[in-house]
């Protein structure tokens, strides 16, 4: 029985679920995006969000160094655990918590298995940081706006050369109906 055990154990022994998260929390962390079933992303957030929060501790330096040996406990991969001091902590500093997003993608075709996508949500380019410069591109669209006016002088100086060889092609048809007459 279970009482009150809140871990989702995924129908796995320790060994292999502890193997498992840490497979799926290295590439979180290389990839900032990974798709897997639901019940593996709910646990994943369970199990990667205290590694991101112990990299904002930057008391000391061997207060660094102790968190670093503590995520890589969990991780067992240098180049992850690297990258989750280097280039995801700077971006979580200011965050206070829910450093992961996940989005239900619907069943799986094989299995009919719910599957999700897991991502770091200071990495997602189409959330978050992103709308501040969608508003940006707006103000341009504005700007470029302003350049129309210098387009419609160029329409009114084409329009004078098409008058002007409006004119010409009369005065052409004018010289040929002199000569026709001579």
């Amino acid at each position: 029985m279970r009482h009150g055990n809140k871990n989702n154990n995924l129908s796995r022994t320790a060994s292999h679920r502890k193997a498992l998260l840490m497979n799926l929390g290295c590439q979180l962390i290389t990839y900032k995006r990974i798709t897997t079933t639901l019940a593996k992303a709910k646990t994943l957030r369970t199990y990667i969000e205290p590694l991101i929060t112990k990299t904002k501790a930057t008391d000391s330096k061997e207060t660094i160094m102790h968190n670093h040996r503590i995520v890589f406990s969990y991780l067992n991969d240098k180049a992850a655990v690297k990258e989750l001091f280097t280039v995801v902590a700077p971006k979580v500093a200011d965050r206070p918590g829910g450093y992961t997003r996940i989005i239900k993608l619907g069943a799986r075709i094989g299995d009919n298995a719910e599957m999700a996508m897991i991502e770091l949500v200071d990495f997602n380019e189409i959330y978050g940081n992103s709308i501040s410069a969608a508003t940006e591109t707006v103000k341009k669209t504005r700007r470029a706006g302003k350049k129309k006016v210098a387009g419609t002088t160029e329409e009114v100086a084409t329009e004078e050369v098409a008058e002007t060889s409006t004119e010409a092609t009369a005065e052409t048809a004018s010289d040929d109906a002199e000569t026709t007459e001579a």
